[in-house]
C-alpha cells in the first residue's frame, strides 16, 4: 500500500541513485582517458628522445668565425667518434634498430658516409655554380640496399677519407664564400653553406649519439 500512496519518493531516489552511477561512471571514463593520454605523450616524449639524443638541428641565422671554426672541427673529429662509437660491438649488436622501427646501427654507419657525400659534393657546386639546383636521394631507400648491410669497415674508411678532404675544402673558404648557396628543389628552399656547415657538424654527431646512447641503454661495453 506505501508503495501505492508515496511512489515518487521511491522513484526520485532511483533516479538518483542512477544520476550518482553515471556520475562516477564519466569521472573514471574521464580519469581512464587522461591516463592513456599521459600514457601517450611519454610514449611520444620517449620516442622523440631517443630519435633527436643531441636535440632536433636548429638552424643559425649567422655563424661567428669561432663557430665556423667549431663546425669544421666537429666535421673533422666525426670519423673517429664514429669509429669509437661501433669498437668492439657483434654482428648482433650491429644490426640492432637504434629504436623501435628505426635503422640498425650498420645501416647509420653507411648512411653517414652517403649523405656526406652529397653534402660535400653539394658544397663543391655551390662554389662552382650561380645558385645549383641540386639533385636529392631518397635515404630511406639507399638504407636497404645490399651495401648499406654490408660489413662497415669500408664506410668507416670511406668517412674519415671523405672527411679529410672534405675539411681542407671547408678552411680554405674566406667570407665571401660561406654566403654561396644552392637550391633544394624537394623544399625549394636556398641553402647557405654557413648553414649546410652547421647541419652537418649536427648530423655527425647526432647519429654517433643513437648509437652510443643505445650502448649505454643496453649496457653494452
Amino acid at each position: 500500500m506505501k508503495d501505492l500512496l508515496f511512489p515518487l519518493p521511491r522513484m526520485l531516489f532511483t533516479f538518483l541513485n542512477l544520476a550518482r552511477a553515471r556520475h562516477i561512471g564519466l569521472q573514471l571514463c574521464e580519469r581512464m582517458d587522461m591516463e592513456e593520454e599521459k600514457t601517450m605523450q611519454a610514449q611520444e616524449a620517449m620516442e622523440a628522445d631517443l630519435r633527436y639524443p643531441i636535440g632536433k638541428f636548429q638552424r643559425p641565422e649567422i655563424l661567428t668565425e669561432a663557430q665556423r671554426r667549431e663546425f669544421i672541427d666537429a666535421i673533422a673529429a666525426a670519423p673517429a667518434r664514429m669509429t669509437a662509437a661501433v669498437a668492439g660491438l657483434s654482428a648482433a649488436q650491429l644490426d640492432t634498430p637504434y629504436r623501435p622501427g628505426g635503422w640498425t646501427v650498420r645501416q647509420l654507419v653507411h648512411h653517414v658516409p652517403d649523405s656526406h657525400m652529397n653534402a660535400y659534393m653539394r658544397c663543391k657546386l655551390a662554389l662552382t655554380e650561380n645558385e645549383p639546383t641540386i639533385k636529392p636521394y631518397d635515404e630511406g631507400a639507399w638504407a636497404e640496399l645490399v651495401d648499406s648491410k654490408s660489413a662497415i669497415e669500408p664506410s668507416l674508411a670511406l668517412l674519415g677519407n671523405l672527411h679529410e678532404r672534405w675539411v681542407l675544402l671547408l678552411r680554405s673558404l674566406g667570407p665571401s664564400d660561406w654566403p654561396r648557396k644552392y637550391r633544394h628543389p624537394e623544399h625549394g628552399a636556398m641553402m647557405s653553406l654557413e648553414t649546410t656547415l652547421a647541419l652537418y657538424s649536427w648530423h655527425g654527431r647526432h647519429h654517433v649519439a643513437h648509437i652510443t646512447s643505445l650502448r649505454e641503454r643496453n649496457s653494452w661495453r
